[in-house]
């Protein structure tokens, strides 16, 4: 596989904002929130996936797991504690950059790389993640082929990404970039994929999906799992067989 997914102008949204991705407080205080909430999401699906035990610490260990536009590393630090051997990749060398610092500030050996995933060296992983990011890029059925063409046989993919819908539109894109809690520019709402969409270019690529689960606000815990997929979903996906 050799198609360019990156979309320059949205590398470039992100990359400017590296600076201040680990501030729970800063741009990516929306990150921080969701953060949470999508690891007990692949926490619970690695345990079933691989019929772990759910007290285990390492549930991943002696796995590997690629995480597709890792930003600074917000994803790819809890799955290296969990055990996983992780590769991160993004489309900004800036938040590679940040993300190499905050790890190597934490003592974690994560191998990150900058640009293209078709660039990376041959290798499938285990568990592949890309959370929030193929709205974002430049042809999603490229990316999606590609995601695939890394997952290794036995291997579970796990994505999110906003729905298209008039509610979508009104909160995540209106709404939050007016008041702050995105920065303006973040999100195009007519990249955003519909659950049914993402999961036909799933099955084109040759997965099956086998779970769904909605993301919406919580007062009392800033986001929950279940529900309403009207703003946000999550997509699990396997080889068939």
């Amino acid at each position: 596989m050799n198609a360019a997914t990156i979309n320059p102008d949205e590398a470039a949204h992100f990359g400017a904002l590296a600076a201040d991705w680990w501030d729970p407080h800063g741009s990516s205080a929306m990150l921080h929130r969701l953060n949470p909430v999508r690891l007990a999401y692949i926490r619970a699906q690695v345990d079933a996936h691989w019929h772990g035990d759910a007290r285990e610490r390492h549930p991943l260990k002696g796995r590997t797991a690629l995480d597709v536009g890792c930003g600074a590393g917000l994803l790819a630090e809890p799955l290296a504690r969990m055990g996983a051997a992780v590769t991160g990749v993004d489309a900004a060398p800036e938040n590679i950059a940040a993300a190499r610092a905050h790890a190597a500030g934490q003592g974690l050996d994560i191998a990150y790389h900058a640009g293209e995933l078709a660039a990376l060296p041959p290798a499938t992983f285990d568990l592949v993640t890309s959370m929030e990011v193929v709205e974002h890029v430049a042809d999603p059925a490229a990316f999606v082929a590609e995601l695939t063409a890394r997952l290794a046989p036995g291997g579970l993919m796990i994505l999110s990404t906003p729905n298209r819908t008039a509610l979508s539109k009104l909160l995540l894109v209106e709404a939050a970039e007016r008041i702050g809690a995105v920065p303006r520019g973040t999100h195009d709402w007519d990249r955003f994929l519909k659950p049914e969409e993402l999961t036909a270019l799933l099955e084109a690529a040759g997965l099956e999906v086998i779970d769904r689960t909605g993301l919406s606000p919580s007062p009392a815990r800033g986001f929950k799992l279940g529900g309403s997929e009207a703003l946000n979903y999550l997509v699990v996906a396997r080889w068939p067989g």
